[in-house]
């Protein structure tokens, strides 16, 4: 096995690559964790939902981790692309909004075992401020600045209503946060160098609706 150069960590991975390596990290904690050792290419694909031929090549932007007529060693890999895509690290993250969606969020225990821990949990809404939540106090947006400089915060969630999106957005890019989870319907505008990424549940049901659609129309025909 052989790790990257330092010319090959600089070179950037495709984006729809690093979509994939969460998917390929989970497979492999669950193999982990059922005590499978070593794994082929095709088992970690089958696990992963993908073809084996997109699996080498996602890893191949990490560098030579299997070996030939062996496959991967499960816990190595698995630390691999964990380091690579930044989890073996705490990430200290903020969520805006603690409505029914945000009440969700903050109890979702599957963020603090893959890495980034919720140090707050902000609203506007002056009748929410002093509930608490997932064991987290529920405070006033308008503490956001400071929180984001008291823990180094660069990773926000928003799950407000579409309306006041784009004003979190700013306030959160204003005080530093250059990566933000968007929950929130809209599109949101924000400067070179912050990331955004958007979870649109009602989309995802649209898409299933015209896969269902489709199907409908197959057995008709």
């Amino acid at each position: 096995m052989t790790a990257r150069t330092s010319t090959e960590s600089a070179r950037d991975i495709p984006e729809a690559t690093v979509a994939r390596l969460p998917v390929y990290l989970r497979a492999l904690t669950t193999l982990s964790e059922a005590g499978t050792g070593t794994c082929s290419s095709e088992a970690l694909a089958a696990a992963a939902g993908v073809n084996s031929a997109k699996l080498r090549k996602d890893l191949s932007y990490l560098g030579s981790y299997g070996t030939r007529g062996v496959g991967y060693d499960v816990d190595y890999l698995r630390y691999q692309i964990a380091r690579e895509i930044g989890v073996t690290q705490d990430w200290p993250v903020v969520i805006v909004g603690i409505g029914n969606l945000g009440h969700a969020l903050a109890n979702y225990s599957g963020f603090r075992s893959r890495g980034f821990r919720t140090v707050a949990l902000l609203d506007a809404d002056p009748t929410r401020h002093g509930e608490m939540v997932a064991g987290i106090e529920v405070q006033p947006f308008d503490d956001l600045e400071s929180i984001v400089a008291e823990h180094g915060v660069a990773i926000g969630v928003i799950a407000t209503p579409a309306v006041a999106a784009q004003a979190v957005a700013d306030r959160m890019v204003a005080c530093g946060i250059t990566s933000i989870l968007n929950f929130a319907a809209g599109v949101l505008s924000v400067p070179a160098g912050v990331d955004v990424r958007k979870v649109d549940l009602s989309v995802e049901l649209q898409v299933l609706a015209y896969h269902e659609q489709r199907k409908a129309q197959g057995e008709l025909a």
